[in-house]
């Protein structure tokens, strides 16, 4: 059995990842794929647990290194429970968000050693990375408005000052240009429709996808 391919959402608050992934699920599944939707923090029982500890509370709740080791606690169950199965299985994945939020939020957003963090990838998920990732990128003050009008709860993030999510997007978009091949960037800024087709588009060069519709 062929195996499968993992595909990864990224970007700041409001970027619009649930809505993209969502869309991405329908266009592959037309293409006869079978396809999982998932997201981090959580995408298993055990992780959907270690989500409600990180993006609930006071914003002070826990430090940066705390934050990455429940993060990777939750992505090694998200990996083991749901990720690789479905992968072994010659299913498609598609996250919203992976390890590159870790990065990009406790590395850029809180200070955090990279080099650590990455350390951290190696040793917690054995170094598995995207076959390919998008990073949705939009002002920050258009996602934080965007996220903060949802008003459904989960905003321990969002109510972090300016500056951190101003890191978060220089965050995210360093990490795609330090790792070209498996990260494209995708002006989020943009018609919901005229997104998702870019995505379909850069999708099909990238990982050799023939249309079927």
């Amino acid at each position: 059995m062929v195996k499968g391919r993992f595909i990864t959402l990224e970007g700041g608050e409001g970027s619009g990842k649930s809505t993209q992934t969502r869309l991405l699920k329908e266009q592959l599944e037309k293409q006869g794929l079978d396809v999982v939707l998932t997201r981090e923090p959580g995408g298993s029982q055990g992780a959907e647990e270690i989500r409600n500890l990180l993006v609930n509370g006071d914003v002070a709740r826990w430090d940066g290194m705390t934050e990455a080791l429940l993060n990777f606690a939750a992505r090694r169950d998200h990996l083991v429970k749901t990720v690789w199965p479905a992968l072994e299985a010659g299913k498609w994945v598609i996250s919203d968000r992976f390890a590159d939020s870790t990065i990009a939020y406790q590395g850029y957003g809180h200070g955090l050693d990279l080099k650590s963090l990455y350390q951290l990838w190696d040793v917690a998920v054995d170094g598995f990375k995207p076959d390919l990732t998008f990073v949705l990128n939009l002002p920050v003050a258009t996602g934080l408005a965007r996220a903060l009008g949802r008003g459904a709860g989960e905003d321990r993030y969002e109510k972090m000052q300016m500056q951190f999510h101003q890191s978060l997007q220089t965050g995210f978009l360093e990490i795609a240009k330090n790792d070209p091949e498996r990260c494209c960037v995708i002006d989020a800024n943009r018609a919901i429709e005229e997104i998702q087709q870019d995505l379909m588009t850069h999708l099909r060069a990238r990982l050799g996808l023939e249309s079927n519709v």
